[in-house]
């Protein structure tokens, strides 16, 4: 079922490490561990066990950067296989709160990224038609997402010859949340004379109908029916602003709902009634009480939001009423995407890095109910909706079948439910590489003696990672270091997703020597241009300084032959004297290895590709659909305005792409991005390549 495609052959530990995975798997064992070593080739282990076990397969991130990075390998290893990233949709996301001591509500505040919206889409979609599955999956994967029966039950089925009038048609795809539109665009349909297109909410599917009116018969009209159904399959929206689809004719289609939580419409009238019901006991509630405000907002509240359920069968904040729409009884756990990952049957999960997977994952609900909890006792949120939540880590353990915890340094949780039999370890790189060398030197004067160490490293073309305590020290050191005229970026939790995956890409590429950060540069960054890890504040004892976290922070190092952490601190913590034991021993081991078997080390070479995510351009105005196959760049290098247009495109034909655009931006009164692109039409137009 799943083909992985390859240069490299499994060496080392990855022999027995994955025959020992996949006979556990087989075998049935429901908890394995892979211990593995920064370097060693963990996720090409990975998937020759998925390849080798063949179910669907969950891998579990716990950062939306290592998801996107993992994405991008599993797309590489399984490039005919279906491999998706579902990760929270969410830019910016402020949940709605109430703090009772300052009478403060906090609206809901939230940005979508519409990008991430239609991965997520795809994702599902490809859980209902497939089998050939991988979906990379942050802890998001947790949340209420809605029943998938419900989902490709709702379903709307069309057929070549089927009787219906395009109004009736168009009808059924609003009732699904599709809308209408002059432009074709993800979950969106128009409609010409006899003609109907849509595209589906995965932005990959594009479809159009065509009508026919039968010639009338005997006392009646002609009928209408759909003449014929086109199909287009492409590989992102924006695919349809430099190129025609190419569309094939089917015979039939299912059309997926535009958005999760839909139901039929007495599904949602019965919804309906019950959601009133429980208003109505909760509001008396609250005025028995002597609540008489909370029960008067939660009322107003509520009814307009039935209204709007009742008019369209769909209202903002939707998932909140899920308990309803869904039909579960009080207390019971929410649909999410392990549910449709049941639905197909047997399935793997893979927890990668799960030292921080697994405890973030038991802590999620906690918080989630705490925060909630005030809302009902307020009259914010009907009691309900608690039960719009994420997962509590029984009903999470419950749900998924067979596991494979994966870390450099897994927890006590994992080590225990495997068991010392079921842990397969990888301690030996296929390059030969060691675990870096390691120095400690004292804090005074520390900032002189790192960049000092940073420009011996960048004369070498040598990158290097500094980790700090604080985000603010992080942009600190990062003004200090860019003052002292070295080329520096800072990373941090702060930085949307996509704009993490461009700093890191571009990192690579040299664009910066020096990437400064906290916790995000900790786990599964594969970064093998890094030579010197740099921990300042390395004896402040805590969770960024524990002996798990120095351990995999100097880990970053050890995929370059020249591999040196070097840990400011002027006394030797039990966490710093744990972790450099352990990276000695792991070193001795490799030492032996290499000279049993006349291994000479060298630097892992891994090419800089793109990540197949739609990568942000940090607000230059830049065209990077796949397929284009030179640049042109326009003004100073300052200006930083790049086109990338097609090898064989003329200057016309690009003007009246980038005229769409701009025209496209001005009606959804993003003035900024038109003006940006009418200046690009400009600089074309005057330029006399």
């Amino acid at each position: 079922m799943f083909k992985l495609e390859s240069k490299y052959k499994p060496t080392g530990d990855q022999p027995e490490a994955i025959k020992k995975l996949t006979k556990g798997l087989k075998d049935g064992k429901k908890h394995q561990v892979l211990l593995g070593v920064t370097g060693s080739g963990k996720t090409f282990t990975m998937a020759k066990v998925i390849e080798n076990y063949g179910k669907p397969t969950l891998v579990i991130s716990h950062n939306k950067t290592l998801a996107a990075q993992l994405y991008k390998e599993f797309k590489e290893f399984f490039p005919k296989n279906a491999v998706h990233y579902f990760v929270s949709y969410y830019d910016y996301y402020q949940p709605e709160a109430y703090i009772p001591h300052t009478d403060t509500y906090i609206e809901k505040d939230s940005k979508i990224n519409e990008e991430i919206d239609r991965l997520r889409h795809a994702a599902t979609q490809a859980l209902m038609s497939r089998n050939d599955v991988i979906i990379i999956a942050s802890v998001s994967c947790i949340y209420n997402l809605g029943s998938p029966e419900e989902y490709k039950n709702m379903g709307l089925e069309i057929f070549e010859g089927q009787k219906i009038k395009p109004t009736e048609l168009m009808k059924n795809l609003m009732r699904l949340q599709y809308a209408q539109d002059i432009e074709l665009k993800r979950s969106c349909f128009r409609k010409t004379s006899n003609e109907l297109e849509l595209m589906g909410p995965d932005g990959q599917n594009v479809f159009k109908i065509v009508f026919k009116v039968d010639p009338p018969s005997r006392g009646s009209g002609g009928a209408s029916k759909i003449f014929r159904i086109y199909h287009a399959a492409i590989s992102e929206p924006e695919e349809l602003e430099t190129k025609d689809a190419n569309f094939e004719k089917i015979l039939e289609a299912i059309i997926l709902p535009a958005k999760f939580w839909i139901t039929s419409d007495d599904k949602v009238a019965i919804a309906r009634e019950n959601i009133k019901t429980e208003m109505q006991q909760h509001v008396r509630h609250l005025k028995k009480i002597g609540k008489n405000q909370e029960a008067y907002r939660l009322q107003e509240k509520t009814l307009r939001d039935l209204e709007m359920m009742k008019q369209t069968g769909y209202c903002h904040g939707i998932e909140n009423y899920s308990r309803h729409i869904d039909f579960r009884k009080p207390g019971e756990p929410p649909y999410t995407l392990l549910d449709f990952f049941i639905s197909k049957g047997e399935f793997l999960t893979i927890m990668d890095e799960s030292h921080i997977s697994v405890p973030q994952i038991r802590g999620m609900f906690l918080g989630d109910h705490s925060r909630k909890s005030t809302l009902v006792e307020y009259g914010f949120r009907l009691p309900s909706a608690i039960d719009n939540r994420p997962l509590k880590f029984p009903e999470f353990n419950k749900r998924i079948q067979k596991t494979v915890y994966v870390s450099a340094t897994p927890g006590k949780y994992e080590i225990e439910k495997a068991g010392k039999t079921n842990i397969a370890e990888q301690l030996v790189r296929p390059t030969g590489l060691l675990d870096p060398t390691i120095e400690i030197q004292p804090t005074e004067n520390q900032i002189e003696h790192l960049v000092d160490e940073i420009r011996t490293r960048i004369m070498s073309k040598e990158r290097i990672i500094v980790t700090t305590l604080t985000k603010r020290m992080a942009e600190d050191l990062s003004e200090y270091l860019a003052d002292a005229g070295i080329k520096v970026n800072y990373l941090h939790s702060e930085i949307k997703t996509l704009d993490r995956l461009k700093i890191i890409r571009d990192f690579r590429l040299g664009h910066h020597d020096v990437l400064v950060g906290v916790n995000l540069l900790r786990e599964g960054l594969d970064l093998p241009e890094v030579s010197l890890i740099a921990i300042l504040d390395a004896d402040k004892e805590g969770f960024l300084r524990n002996t798990t976290t120095l351990i995999q922070t100097m880990g970053r190092a050890a995929r370059h032959i020249n591999g040196h952490v070097i840990m400011y601190a002027d006394k030797i913590t039990k966490s710093i004297k744990a972790s450099i034991e352990e990276t000695t021993r792991r070193r001795k081991k490799q030492e032996e290895h290499n000279k049993k078997f006349g291994i000479t080390p060298k630097s892992i070479q891994k090419a800089i590709g793109n990540s197949d995510l739609p990568v942000s351009n940090n607000g230059s105005t830049s065209l990077t659909t796949g397929g284009f196959s030179r640049t042109r760049r326009y003004g100073n290098q300052e200006e930083d305005s790049e086109l990338i247009i097609f090898g064989n495109s003329s200057k016309g034909k690009v003007v009246a792409q980038l005229t769409k655009m701009m025209e496209r931006a001005a009606r959804k009164m993003e003035y900024d991005k038109a003006l940006a692109l009418r200046e690009q039409i400009r600089k074309i137009k005057t330029d006399t390549v």
